[in-house]
């Protein structure tokens, strides 16, 4: 679950912020200087420090489960994701998008059980 909430939570923020500084500029030097921008704002290493504690959580999780059994539950946080950026970032809403989910919630039940 560490794995997941830490992974969720480095893709809201850099969504966020990256939003707010806009779209990627055309002119080389200006991307350098947007990127560099981004790299050195403080939620932005939070998201990237939260990256690297979910692999520490992950390798945690590969002493007690097998991969084929655990990796499924990484498909949670497309569940989680879907319905936060929906609440914080108005995103859009479909039933494509819910039919999807559907099926990996789906799945994740079928191969915890196997």
């Amino acid at each position: 679950m560490g794995t997941i909430v830490f992974t969720v939570y480095g893709q809201l923020i850099l969504k966020w912020r990256i939003v707010d500084y806009g779209a990627l500029p055309v002119p080389f030097m200006d991307k350098v200087n947007f990127l560099i921008k981004l790299v050195i704002d403080p939620f932005i290493l939070s998201g990237f420090l939260s990256a690297f504690i979910a692999s520490l959580f992950w390798m945690a999780a590969m002493t007690k489960f097998d991969l084929s059994f655990a990796y499924p539950f990484m498909s949670a946080s497309f569940v989680f994701i879907f319905v936060l950026s929906m609440l914080l970032f108005n995103e859009p809403f479909s039933i494509h998008k819910v039919l999807g989910l559907f099926f990996i919630v789906l799945g994740i039940i079928i191969t915890s059980r196997a």
